[in-house]
């Protein structure tokens, strides 16, 4: 037996766990928001719109977290995984807050939730199975929205957190929503990392390219 046949097998049972958990909680997020629309029909049509999108949205990342092919290595320790769950999952609670009715923040929240929606669609077509949630390396994306930024699929993301927290606004929303920009900057830091360690080209990828917004970071 090999070592990278060894070191396949050690991974397998995290691997399998991590993809299983993570589709079933999309596709538990993908139920609620349809069942939402279907008790929601009477809701104006920007919210309908953002929640189809959202739950399609959901649908697609099951798919790529069940379907991804083995990676070629994994961050180590703690931190990066915890951040990447934090990071994952922290935000959508959110929705157990008590909504707001007032008319400019649910404008603002439909625009952000909808260009975020179609920011990720976008990305992860181009990004396809090397899709992950913990830092894993599998290959550069240099195509798409990763010509110009390293790190679209974050952008995307935050867009869509702050539409939900427009929604939801609260001084305790407002806190969450720091708190994820700040576990989302430490994964970004953990992904480059591991990039950087596992694949080669990376390095001059990365060269080349901003973060998260152009001339900016």
């Amino acid at each position: 037996m090999t070592m990278s046949t060894i070191t396949l097998s050690k991974n397998w049972p995290y691997e399998r766990t991590m993809q299983l958990l993570g589709g079933m909680w999309f596709m538990l997020l993908a139920l609620l928001v349809a069942t939402k629309i279907g008790t929601s029909l009477t809701d104006p049509w920007p919210s309908l719109l953002s929640s189809f999108c959202l739950g399609i949205f959901y649908l697609l990342l099951t798919v790529l977290i069940i379907s991804r092919p083995p990676a070629k290595a994994h961050a180590t320790g703690l931190l990066p995984r915890i951040a990447a769950f934090v990071g994952s999952y922290m935000p959508w609670t959110i929705s157990f807050f008590g909504k707001t009715d007032e008319a400019l923040p649910n404008l603002l929240s439909t625009a952000c939730v909808l260009v975020g929606i179609i920011m990720m669609l976008v990305t992860i077509r181009h990004l396809g199975k090397s899709f992950s949630l913990v830092p894993q390396a599998r290959r550069v994306v240099q195509t798409g929205p990763y010509r110009w930024i390293k790190h679209p699929l974050y952008l995307a993301e935050e867009l869509v957190v702050l539409g939900v927290v427009l929604q939801y606004l609260t001084p305790l929303t407002v806190t969450l929503l720091i708190l994820h920009i700040a576990v989302q900057i430490c994964r970004i830091l953990f992904e480059e990392d591991l990039l950087r360690r596992s694949l080669p080209e990376y390095s001059s990828y990365e060269a080349s390219r901003w973060r998260l917004i152009p001339y900016v970071w």
